[in-house]
């Protein structure tokens, strides 16, 4: 089993940190659009602390998938 900081440093890089990224991108975009999509298509103000926060969860959620499978390979 690898120690936690690498599995860390694995996570946040190349391949699995883009892959997160992405995953924040789609996901936090889908949240967006059902949480804030009728003030958005109206051009009202939106909340911005959860409009950020919708993107940072799935990155978070996403990347812990990550460090949590990277730390227990073998």
């Amino acid at each position: 089993m690898p120690e936690p900081r690498t599995a860390l440093r694995h996570t946040f890089s190349g391949p699995v940190l883009r892959r997160s990224l992405l995953v924040g991108l789609i996901v936090g975009t889908a949240l967006n659009a059902i949480n804030q999509g009728p003030e958005i298509w109206r051009g009202e103000d939106v909340v911005i602390w959860k409009l950020a926060m919708t993107y940072c969860v799935p990155f978070l959620v996403s990347s812990y998938g990550a460090w949590s499978a990277l730390r227990t390979r073998q």
